[in-house]
């Protein structure tokens, strides 16, 4: 246990197939990147279903407070732009 403190945290991310995102499949400790990509390599690859990795320090990620979820994600409603329903389509352009 007291070898992971002085191991930096890494997220891993695998994308299975190509056209398809990273996904976030987990965490491990590694000394440096090298070693994280072939730790996550060895983890969470071992049936072969990995394509590519991405590795993170997870201390690099940022990420944004669920109580500021109103500020952050306002609601759709409030920015018609984004929807295009008030719009009419004139008769002679068809069915798009």
């Amino acid at each position: 246990m007291m070898e992971n403190k002085m191991m930096p945290l890494w997220e891993v991310f695998i994308r299975s197939r190509n056209g398809l995102a990273h996904k976030h499949v987990g965490s491990l400790h590694a000394t440096d990147s090298k070693m994280a990509v072939q730790a996550a390599r060895d983890v969470y690859t071992r049936r072969g279903e990995g394509l590519s990795i991405w590795v993170v320090p997870s201390a690099a990620i940022v990420a944004s407070d669920p109580s500021d979820k109103a500020m952050m994600f306002e609601p759709a409603e409030s920015k018609v732009y984004r929807h295009p329903t008030f719009y009419e389509v004139p008769d002679e352009i068809g069915h798009m």
